[in-house]
């Protein structure tokens, strides 16, 4: 886990995902990559280990969706810390708040008040797949 973790600070990257010999570094903004892989490459997180910058609800139930074994974040939110609760991923972080915050400093993370009401990752999917697809629309307009 250490070596993922040194590549997370070294690179700038988002994320770092190491499953077996392969290494992933993910550069998108918030949920995206793990959506994307989630969808068209869901072996990249089968029994993988990850580093991620910023681990929120939504991100945690999109690596428990895909069978990751491993986390380390340097921010975790309760939430997210609650949802991991209910799996077998080893878990390990720098620093625990209450919730993500947004990119503006101004409230909590559109993601993290989406998946708020969940019980269970599954609950999540949906509403993190509408929020990612609104988003890329209104950026393609």
């Amino acid at each position: 886990m250490s070596d993922i973790i040194d590549t997370l600070h070294r690179e700038g990257c988002s994320c770092v995902i190491a499953c077996g010999d392969s290494v992933t570094l993910c550069r998108e903004r918030g949920v995206a990559d793990l959506l994307r892989l989630l969808d068209t490459s869901p072996a990249t997180l089968k029994g993988a280990a990850v580093a991620d910058k910023v681990v929120g609800k939504g991100a945690a139930a999109l690596m428990m969706l895909g069978g990751v074994k491993a986390v380390y974040a340097d921010v975790v939110s309760r939430p997210a810390l609650d949802l991991f609760a209910m799996s077998d991923i080893d878990v390990g972080y720098g620093r625990r708040v209450d919730n993500i915050i947004n990119r503006a400093g101004t409230g909590i993370c559109p993601v993290e008040s989406l998946c708020a009401g969940c019980r269970t990752a599954a609950d999540c999917l949906p509403l993190i797949r509408k929020f990612i697809f609104e988003n890329s629309i209104n950026h393609q307009s």
